[in-house]
């Protein structure tokens, strides 16, 4: 998993933007929302994204996955290296963070985005 397979898979999804926010951190959202970001440089971090409650609690359970700082109250995850997750299982993780965030868009901006 590098910056440019997050990407690939995060853009493969519709209606997906990227932006780089607080200097140095790739974010992927829809309809402004934010679902996964990637810090650009080093840190302690090297992916966080959005999962249910259930998955969250399943996924801190797990070594080098640990609660995302600042937004594990939003049930968010980030892993702590790069092979805490096979890439299949990303991939997989990364559409279920889309598709939470997409459902919880208000019904104007669904219909928005088309």
């Amino acid at each position: 998993m590098n910056v440019d397979f997050v990407r690939r898979c995060c853009r493969s999804f519709p209606r997906t933007t990227e932006t780089v926010q607080w200097e140095d951190n790739l974010v992927f959202k829809v309809g402004g929302k934010m679902y996964a970001m990637m810090p650009l440089e080093p840190a302690p971090v090297c992916l966080s994204f959005k999962c249910s409650p259930e998955d969250f609690a399943e996924l801190i359970e797990r070594p080098g996955i640990i609660p995302a700082p600042y937004l594990a109250r939003a049930h968010w995850v980030s892993l702590e290296s790069e092979d805490a997750m096979p890439a299949a299982e990303l991939k997989q993780r990364l559409r279920t963070a889309y598709g939470l965030v997409f459902a919880r868009l208000t019904k104007k901006t669904r219909e928005a985005l088309g």
